[in-house]
């Protein structure tokens, strides 16, 4: 339904819910307030700009760590620590900074 009010057409609104963990909500709240929004405008300008552009406007990439590859060697690994094949041993953490 479209709607005009004062020479300006608008489109009926509809309400969208979903779910959220609560860090990522808070997390997300304050930057929208750092730059000036509401999530609710943040999630507005999302939804134009896919609905125009016909997709996701930024990068999506897998986490390399959860690869197929890598998630057996670590199954592999726990087994030989498990197993008693392999042990632990201590080391110095490495900090990186970037």
């Amino acid at each position: 339904m479209i709607t005009v009010r004062k020479g300006v057409q608008e489109m009926a609104q509809i309400m969208v819910s979903f779910r959220l963990d609560e860090k990522t909500k808070k997390e997300m709240e304050s930057a929208c307030r750092g730059m000036g929004l509401s999530m609710s405008a943040a999630f507005k300008i999302f939804a134009a700009k896919v609905a125009r552009e016909r997709r996701i406007p930024f990068e999506l990439a897998d986490d390399p760590f959860y690869s197929e590859e890598n998630m057996a060697e670590l199954l592999r690994r726990i087994e030989e620590i498990e197993t008693g094949r392999s042990t632990l041993k201590p080391h110095d953490l490495i900090e990186v900074t970037e």
